[in-house]
């Protein structure tokens, strides 16, 4: 393809536009380059200014070389050919074509138009994972704040009319960015719907979390014709269960359900299975639970998620368990459970 040739002051928004415009009229655009192409022409109003602009004179160039007229033709030398009469040429004046100029343009900015509108609706979806021990901070595209705890995995949908999020493990914090589209989470059947809000979601092994530090949320039945489970303000927390979508409501400290942006597990009578859970995310070595007298048992307390001689000194604090430690694990079990393996 020829290199378009440009005065030394051109800018460089006219040389991609007509490299672009070459490219478009070439068919030589393939579907990462179409891409690559609505970027650049939504990047900035000057794109698609010196865009048109190229496109109005290409055109010009092309009616223009239409109105020129035929080579005349040469008689040829060779006596057994006989030259046909030519029609005389018309003068130039007479060809001059139609102007089509102002409809060309206009088709070319609607088209262009319509390509901008379509590129803008499209929604844009990306997904986020957070890795054992490395919880993850991520500012989406509409502004808002997402907290991605350890062993998490969302996936964010954010289009002309909506913003979504499919959490399919682990927890998040959203700090929702004040915007007319509408902000929900989608969860095991189960959908938040923000009004103006900081909210956390965490899929624990029996039930779902949901807890509102700044606001308002909705928390409604997918599966229910959006039946609603859960109007919570800020300081309430709703654990909805997985098997049959009961639904608890309690008011909850706002400090201790962002406690784990700082890396602090606070637990407040929870189970200590649950409560291993949120340690395990953090850490490489892990906390077993090895019956379920001892993984019922409920505690209280505010550890940071990554000190293990903290967490192995407050559970020795608890009478009912029996713990051991090596290098890769720490193992807890009821003083009244049998005893199985290497205690």
């Amino acid at each position: 393809m020829a290199t378009p040739l440009f005065p030394p002051g051109a800018s460089a928004a006219t040389r991609d536009a007509a490299h672009w415009h070459v490219m478009q009229r070439e068919g030589a655009l393939s579907p990462d380059d179409q891409q690559r192409f609505m970027a650049w022409l939504v990047a900035s109003p000057v794109h698609l200014r010196e865009y048109l602009a190229i496109a109005r004179v290409a055109a010009e160039i092309g009616d223009a070389v239409r109105g020129l007229p035929a080579d005349s033709a040469l008689p040829d030398e060779r006596d057994n050919v006989v030259p046909l009469p030519l029609r005389p040429a018309r003068p130039l004046v007479a060809r001059t074509p139609p102007r089509r100029l102002p409809r060309i343009a206009t088709a070319a900015a609607l088209l262009l138009g319509i390509g901008i509108a379509v590129h803008v609706a499209l929604p844009s979806t990306r997904h986020y994972v957070a890795g054992q021990g490395a919880p993850r901070v991520v500012t989406l595209e509409d502004g808002t704040v997402m907290h991605l705890n350890a062993e998490s995995d969302v996936t964010v949908t954010v289009g002309l009319l909506r913003r979504r999020i499919e959490l399919a493990r682990g927890q998040a914090s959203f700090v929702v960015a004040a915007d007319r589209r509408p902000f929900t989470v989608r969860t095991v059947g189960l959908e938040v719907r923000d009004i103006g809000t900081t909210f956390d979601v965490s899929l624990q092994r029996d039930q779902a979390r949901f807890g509102v530090a700044e606001g308002r949320i909705h928390v409604v039945d997918r599966a229910g014709k959006g039946r609603l489970l859960a109007d919570l303000a800020a300081g309430q927390s709703a654990r909805v269960a997985y098997a049959d979508h009961h639904v608890s409501v309690v008011q909850e400290d706002v400090a201790a359900m962002t406690a784990w942006w700082q890396r602090r597990v606070v637990f407040r009578d929870e189970p200590l299975r649950d409560i291993a859970d949120r340690f395990n995310r953090m850490n490489t070595v892990r906390l077993h639970v090895d019956d379920s007298e001892a993984g019922a048992l409920r505690l209280t307390g505010n550890l940071r998620a990554d000190d293990l001689a903290s967490l192995r000194a407050f559970l020795d604090e608890q009478p009912t368990l029996a713990v051991s430690a090596d290098a890769r694990e720490i193992r807890v079990r009821s003083r009244r459970a049998p005893v199985h393996g290497p205690w």
